[in-house]
């Protein structure tokens, strides 16, 4: 069974935007799958009707064969969100931000217990246990938010540009414990826009842009298809910037 299966999936606002434009897509249980795009693209308006945030226009979409509309609850039941924006509870302190989260998706206390114990020590946070989470740094923040979407051990995580505003070494660190948590058996949706980040992690990668899945395959794949030596220059010519490619910089330079 496939983790997640979108069909024809449409989103319109009522303002007129159509963020998304009949997405197609398939992952595989197990994968590490890479959403790949500028801002703007899509990738979060398609997280949002994934989590029940939005409802789709038009098209379907299943987690694990559960409809996100008509089985809502089944479907959220099997998926942790780390979003790209920071939505804490300021007022929480961390541990108590991983058990109201285990909580709500009725883990009993003694499992969550030891599950917060667990993830406490995974993300370098114990000390940090007793700490409201408006007080901590914003690479802390991060890890919270990871750790808070692993509480209930979901079978699908999705990460929303999950490095955005983090340093190296701590980026380096997230990427460690992603790679472990899909070896684990989880499926991971990455969004992203920094190119090494999908080309370093992901085993599959789609292409989106303008609402649409523009295409998709291993990074060797996409750089035989589209003609280029690089991952980079792939996404360049896919959103119409093949002028900013290093190569064509580099011979501007020359001309010079």
């Amino acid at each position: 069974m496939d983790a997640l299966d979108i069909v024809g999936l449409e989103k319109t606002y009522d303002s007129g935007t159509k963020a998304l434009r009949g997405i197609d897509l398939k992952i595989p249980e197990g994968s590490f799958f890479g959403l790949l795009g500028p801002n703007g693209a899509g990738k979060s308006t398609l997280i949002h009707c994934l989590m029940g945030l939005a409802i789709p226009t038009k098209g379907q979409a299943s987690i694990f064969g559960h409809d996100v509309v008509t089985d809502a609850r089944q479907a959220r039941s099997k998926v942790g969100l780390a979003p790209q924006e920071v939505n804490l509870d300021w007022f929480l302190n961390v541990e108590d931000t991983l058990d109201f989260h285990g909580g709500y998706f009725s883990m009993r206390k003694k499992d969550r217990k030891k599950r917060i114990e667990q993830l406490l020590k995974d993300f370098s946070l114990t000390d940090k246990r007793k700490d409201r989470t408006m007080f901590l740094s914003g690479g802390m923040k991060r890890r919270v938010l990871l750790a808070r979407a692993l509480m209930h051990r979901p079978k699908f995580l999705i990460l929303d540009e999950p490095t955005a505003g983090v340093d190296v070494e701590l980026r380096l660190q997230l990427w460690k414990y992603m790679r472990e948590v899909n070896k684990a058996g989880t499926t991971i949706l990455l969004t992203t826009h920094y190119i090494e980040e999908a080309e370093q992690l992901c085993d599959n990668i789609a292409l989106i842009n303008k609402g649409k899945i523009i295409r998709t395959g291993t990074s060797d794949e996409l750089k035989k298809s589209y003609k280029q030596k690089t991952l980079e220059d792939v996404y360049l010519k896919v959103v119409g910037r093949s002028e900013l490619a290093r190569t064509t910089l580099d011979q501007s330079e020359v001309s010079k």
